[in-house]
């Protein structure tokens, strides 16, 4: 049978770079990102041509599309290179984003490249996916202890009723001793390294000297690793793929990172803030012990990656109501996809658990989490949860929930804080005190201190 030919684009449809473009990154997304999506909806349809920093890129409103470019990835690739504005050399050396989009590294891989990668990934992590194993329990056990030193910290340093930032002094330094655990770092990971995984996600001026120093940093762990392997995800990964350079593995790690602390942390206090706020359906599923589902609920109602990363065409094709050529960039964006669901469900899906599976939190299709690092993330963002509800008899926020501020930029949109009023349940002071003598002399609760300090300087002292 006689192949059928592709199709193309119509000549005279209008193409990316001849259409007028209104820059998505502006002071009015910042404080309403919703709005903006609305607005580009009623104007264009599910499918937008937008501005990003200089440069147009198709941005893919409708849940449909979204889902339609996430899964089929034959037509829609994550490897830079098909991307034609940058093989014809069209984008600005200096393009804040770019920097981020070379690293070489699974995401932006396909085909068996990216399928090879990911069975490495799922090698290495699936140690620490059943409780069963030594490494399974420990991890959790460590979740668990850093959560109460945590709190045990905030008790003993402002008392058992006050006031706490319960991303400064709680979320975001839980998630860098987890990071520090699980990839088997020789010293806590310091501010300034998550400074630079910021700057990179949120394309500023200094992107990419950030993007360099921070990939530096990862390809000396997986020397280090190799040097003097460990009970860790660094050195689990040498084993799964012995022929991983250390540049290769210090990529991979970078990116790890990059999820663990900012796209879980982001799930973590999107979460908090959802049950806070008084979002009824997320509190239903709290008071039901449904942890799970409550993680689901916020993050329908506030995926904590906004925008996805990239997908290129591979050839001509129809979306929306506009041809997009191949070689064109679009950006899937879930907060604009969620939208659709939450419509829905306040028809007649709102409290089915089947409708808040369908959120895209952790992606979709092929290049979606990988199952281990799904689970890991779930278990992270559960433990955090959980554990405040458990240890906090009050906890209320201080500023209206629409006066939080904001980091919003071309991919997250993560709070900068969550200003809380809390009370402790006695005995809280208590958890912040090591009780193995091996850890005083080794100096967790100064690490944690320490952790806290940097995560301070980072929030408050600017960027």
């Amino acid at each position: 049978m006689e192949a059928q030919p592709r199709p193309t684009a119509p000549a005279d449809s209008p193409s990316l770079g001849s259409l007028p473009v209104e820059p998505l990154l502006t002071s009015e997304f910042d404080a309403d990102p919703g709005a903006v999506y609305e607005r580009l909806r009623r104007r264009y349809g599910p499918v937008a041509p937008v501005g990003l920093m200089g440069v147009p890129v198709w941005l893919v409103l409708g849940y449909t599309e979204v889902t339609e470019v996430l899964r089929n990835e034959s037509q829609w690739r994550r490897d830079i290179r098909y991307w034609r504005a940058r093989a014809e050399g069209r984008l600005p050396g200096d393009w804040p984003l770019l920097a981020g989009y070379e690293v070489r590294q699974t995401m932006f891989m396909d085909d068996e490249e990216h399928r090879a990668a990911r069975r490495t990934h799922h090698s290495a992590l699936s140690p620490f996916q059943d409780a069963r194993t030594p490494q399974g329990w420990e991890l959790r056990a460590a979740i668990a202890r850093y959560t109460d030193e945590l709190v045990g910290l905030l008790a003993a340093e402002s008392g058992s009723s006050g006031f706490a930032d319960l991303g400064a002094q709680y979320t975001r330094p839980l998630l860098l001793m987890v990071t520090t655990q699980l990839f088997g770092y020789p010293v806590e990971l310091g501010d300034e390294l998550v400074m630079d995984l910021w700057r990179m996600l949120d394309g500023g001026p200094d992107a990419g000297p950030a993007t360099g120093r921070a990939l530096a940093a990862f390809t000396r762990l997986a020397a280090h690793r190799r040097a003097l392997p460990g009970d860790d995800l660094t050195s689990y990964m040498l084993l799964a793929d012995p022929e991983l350079s250390d540049e290769q593995l210090g990529r991979e790690l970078f990116m790890n990172a990059v999820y663990l602390n900012d796209i879980t942390g982001n799930m973590v206090l999107n979460t908090l803030l959802e049950v806070l706020r008084g979002n009824a359906t997320v509190r239903r599923s709290l008071s039901a012990g449904q942890l799970g589902e409550t993680v689901n609920r916020a993050a329908l109602a506030n995926p904590p990656v906004a925008n996805m990363c990239f997908r290129f065409a591979a050839r001509d094709v129809r979306l929306g109501e506009f041809w997009v050529r191949a070689g064109d960039v679009v950006s899937p964006s879930a907060a604009a996809a969620h939208r659709d669901l939450l419509a829905i469900g306040r028809s007649h899906l709102v409290d089915s658990a089947v409708s808040t599976r369908a959120h895209l939190g952790w992606g979709a299709g092929q290049h979606q989490c990988p199952s281990a690092a799904r689970e890991l993330g779930n278990l992270i963002v559960t433990s955090a949860v959980g554990r405040v509800f458990e240890h906090f008899t009050k906890v209320e926020l201080t500023l209206p929930h629409d006066q939080l501020p904001w980091r919003s930029g071309p991919v997250v949109r993560g709070l900068r804080l969550l200003p809380v009023r809390y009370e402790l349940a006695p005995g809280a002071s208590a958890m912040a005190r090591p009780t193995d003598p091996a850890q005083v002399a080794g100096g967790a609760e100064g690490q944690t201190k320490g952790l806290l300090a940097a995560l301070r300087r980072l929030m408050f002292g600017g960027r």
